[in-house]
């Protein structure tokens, strides 16, 4: 299983931008970012094909939230602009996934996972 770090949470303001990184101890065919706020369920956010660079967003973050790599530092990005107070949660990378590529938003698919980020947007 691959060991996954993450960082680059943290609290900004609503309109504002962070950038979270998942350092890798070894890539996987298909990485991803998700995303759990208190009460709610576990909930994809963004996926993207390590080898290829094929990407997929959650509705919720489209046009906002691009996920991105560097294969060379086994490190995994998603830049998170125009952030509202509604994606406040705590951030997950995930990898190992196991599953079909539309069902990559069921956290269950996944194997591996970071222990995660906070981020806090306020109004």
């Amino acid at each position: 299983q691959a060991q996954l770090v993450e960082s680059g949470g943290g609290s900004v303001q609503a309109g504002g931008s962070l950038r979270l990184a998942c350092v890798a101890s070894m890539y996987t065919y298909r990485m991803a970012w998700f995303r759990q706020a208190p009460g709610k369920e576990r909930e994809g956010v963004a996926i993207i094909v390590t080898a290829g660079g094929s990407t997929d967003y959650a509705d919720s973050v489209k046009g906002r939230f691009t996920i991105s790599q560097d294969s060379a530092k086994k490190t995994l990005y998603l830049q998170m602009n125009s952030l509202k107070v509604e994606d406040t949660a705590m951030y997950y990378c995930a990898a190992d996934f196991a599953g079909r590529w539309w069902e990559w938003k069921a956290p269950q698919n996944y194997n591996s996972w970071g222990q995660g980020t906070q981020v806090t947007v306020s109004s």
